[in-house]
């Protein structure tokens, strides 16, 4: 049976970036899907305000519609308190037995101070998108030994970049796709 990528964020608002190597996971683990999984409050990212919850959500539908194998959920925003990846894991355990967290290169650098990293690695396969770039330190956490790294393609694009060029009035074309682009200005979103 194959497995269900399960890749959390923030999503403010979600990018090429994320669908590119979201996609690249998906065919190098041979997975069954990816369920992007917007958070309520990062625990990592507790001094910034977010978009509302609910335009990050329809960001997140709408510019993986055209992906049948992409999906989203909502469970976390549900929740509402802090997002922690654990509790998230054990919901999605109640319907997919074969998991695989998806995080990015930098998050692994911090797993360690995670909430409950032992518990998640017993819950899912933690997938970490490694670029050339990435250079796993001589003294790194041991949540790297049972990680798998995969090389996925180097796409500098960062929501913060996104917000920024928004509230600077400058293009935010080929950042995101077409309709995330048309709801960010509709609804005034990062002015």
């Amino acid at each position: 049976m194959k497995a269900v990528g399960i890749f959390g964020g923030s999503f403010d608002p979600i990018h090429i970036g994320h669908l590119i190597t979201s996609n690249e996971v998906l065919e190098k683990r041979n997975l069954e899907k990816i369920i992007f999984v917007p958070c309520h409050i990062s625990p990592h990212k507790k001094g910034r305000i977010p978009a509302d919850n609910f335009h990050r959500l329809e960001m997140v539908n709408i510019a993986i519609e055209q992906y049948p194998y992409f999906e989203s959920s909502d469970f976390e925003i549900r929740k509402g308190k802090i997002s922690y990846t654990y509790d998230t894991l054990i919901e999605m355990r109640k319907k997919y037995k074969n998991l695989e967290l998806i995080i990015g290169f930098d998050n692994m650098l911090v797993f360690d101070k995670w909430y409950k990293p032992d518990e998640i690695c017993k819950v899912a396969k933690i997938v970490v998108m490694k670029r050339k770039v990435d250079l796993i330190p001589p003294k790194h956490n041991k949540y790297f030994d049972s990680a798998k790294m995969l090389e996925t393609t180097l796409v500098d694009i960062s929501s913060t970049e996104i917000r920024d060029r928004v509230r600077k009035g400058l293009s935010i074309d080929n950042l995101v796709t077409n309709n995330v682009k048309e709801y960010i200005f509709r609804n005034k979103l990062y002015i």
